[in-house]
């Protein structure tokens, strides 16, 4: 499983660990969890970056209608794992 760490909003390290990417209407989103293994609280990271840019630059989804469709996919790609919102 793929390690990525973000920068937290005050400068903190944070670890996530990447469950699955998709890519819709030409945007990437990344499901990820804050445990590599067991239960853990799942976010879905939107890439902002342009194409070719070296450094990916993500945020966290927090439009409901946005989220509500990516986390759908995701629960498509993911069927043997149970997502609760």
């Amino acid at each position: 499983m793929e390690r990525l760490k973000f920068q937290g909003e005050h400068g903190e390290a944070l670890d996530f660990y990447v469950l699955e990417q998709t890519r819709l209407g030409g945007v990437n989103y990344l499901l990820a969890a804050d445990s590599e293994e067991g239960d853990g609280e799942c976010v879905i990271f939107k890439d902002l970056s342009e194409d070719g840019e070296k450094e990916s630059l993500y945020e966290i989804v927090e439009d409901e209608q946005e989220l509500a469709a990516v986390l759908a996919v995701f629960e498509e790609l993911l069927e043997d794992v149970d997502i609760t919102r």
